[in-house]
C-alpha cells in the first residue's frame, strides 16, 4: 500500500525536488500538497507548488494555501538561499490547475477527520505554522495521525542562527506546538540533511536521464550551489527537504536516534533551538515520541530521487 502523506510546504529548491520525490515513487500517494509562508512569501511559493506540479505532469493533485506568516513573529524569508522568487535558476511553467479554494488548515483537519485513523502522514517541509494551526483547530487529529516526519531543526547544527534551523526559527512557537503533542515525530534535521549533498557527480547523474524534467532539476541546483557557496560555505548544496519523503520510502535510507526533543522559545541567543537529550540509554518508542535522524545513506537517498524523476519521464 502506498502511504498517503500530505507534503506541506515552502517551495524552495529543495522542497521541489521533495514534490518531484513525491510525485514520482509508487509507494508514496501524494494527496495534496499546502503551502506555508516561509522561503519566500506565500503567494510566491503556492505558486511555485503549482509550477512544479505542472512541470511534473502532476495536475491531478492539488494545491491548498494555508498560512502567510508566523503565528507570533514577523515573517522572516530565505532570499538569500531562495531568490526573489523562490525557485530562482529556472523558468516555471504557468500552472494549468487552479489554486483550491480551501485554506490548507482546513484541509488538513478535515482530510485526517474522514480518512480511517493511522493513515495519513503528515510531511512538513517549511514553518510549522500550518501544523499547529490544525492541532489546535481540531485536537482530535493527533490520535489520528499515523506520524510527522518534518525537515526542520539540528540537534548539533543550526543555519539560521548558531544553534537554530530556519524552519524552526522563523515560528518556534509552531514548532513548540507540533514537537509537545503526543504524535510520533521524525525530526529529519541539519544533522542529516548536510549529508544530502549533491555532489557533481550526482547532478551529472540526473542530467544523464535527459528529460526536461532533468535539466530543470540541475538547473534548480546550478543555483542552489551557488547561494549555498555565499551564504553558507558550503562547496555543494544540501538538499535538505527530500530526505524526509525518503524516509517513508524506504526506512532504510537513513538511520534514527529515538530522544526528547523540545523547542527553545525565549532564550536570548538560542530561539528556535530544537534541543535533544541523547544522555543515557535510548528510550522506547513507549517511553518518547520524538526522535531524530542520525545518518543518510547518500547513495540510496540518491537513487530513489534519480529514480523518481525518471519515472516521471
Amino acid at each position: 500500500m502506498a502511504r498517503k502523506i500530505i507534503l506541506d510546504s515552502d517551495p524552495g529548491h529543495d522542497d521541489a525536488v521533495a514534490i518531484l520525490l513525491a510525485a514520482g515513487n509508487p509507494n508514496i500517494d501524494l494527496l495534496a500538497v499546502t503551502t506555508v509562508g516561509g522561503n519566500q512569501s506565500l503567494d510566491k511559493v503556492t505558486y511555485n507548488a503549482r509550477a512544479v506540479l505542472e512541470k511534473a505532469h502532476r495536475t491531478d493533485i492539488p494545491v491548498y494555501a494555508g498560512c502567510d506568516r508566523p503565528l507570533v513573529r514577523p515573517q522572516e524569508v530565505a532570499a538569500s538561499i531562495h531568490g526573489q522568487t523562490g525557485l530562482d535558476g529556472v523558468e516555471l511553467p504557468v500552472p494549468t490547475r487552479p489554486l483550491e479554494d480551501m485554506h490548507a488548515v482546513n484541509f488538513i483537519v478535515k482530510t485526517i477527520m474522514e480518512n480511517e485513523p493511522g493513515t495519513i502522514t503528515l510531511v512538513p517541509t517549511g514553518p510549522l505554522t500550518n501544523i499547529a494551526m490544525a492541532v489546535r483547530m481540531e485536537p482530535r487529529i493527533v490520535e489520528r495521525v499515523k506520524e510527522v516526519v518534518l525537515m526542520g531543526g539540528g540537534y548539533h547544527v543550526g543555519n539560521w542562527s548558531a544553534v537554530a534551523e530556519f524552519n524552526i526559527k522563523v515560528d518556534p512557537e509552531a514548532a513548540h506546538v507540533v514537537f509537545n503533542e503526543p504524535w510520533p515525530v521524525t525530526m529529519v534535521g541539519l544533522d542529516l540533511t548536510h549529508q544530502a549533498l549533491c555532489t557533481p557527480a550526482v547532478q551529472k547523474r540526473i542530467e544523464g536521464v535527459g528529460t526536461d524534467l532533468a535539466q530543470f532539476v540541475s538547473g534548480l541546483m546550478d543555483f542552489f550551489r551557488k547561494t549555498y557557496q555565499d551564504n553558507q560555505d558550503f562547496v555543494d548544496p544540501p538538499v535538505h527537504d527530500p530526505c524526509t519523503v525518503a524516509y517513508l520510502i524506504d526506512p532504510t535510507v537513513m538511520t534514527t536516534r529515538r530522544c526528547p526533543v523540545d523547542v527553545e522559545l525565549t532564550g536570548t541567543l538560542t530561539t528556535g533551538m530544537t534541543v535533544a537529550d541523547l544522555r543515557g540509554p535510548e528510550p522506547s518508542a513507549e517511553q518518547c515520541h520524538t526522535q531524530v535522524a542520525v545518518k543518510l545513506d547518500f547513495d540510496k537517498f540518491w537513487d530513489l530521487v534519480t529514480d523518481a524523476i525518471e519515472r516521471i519521464g
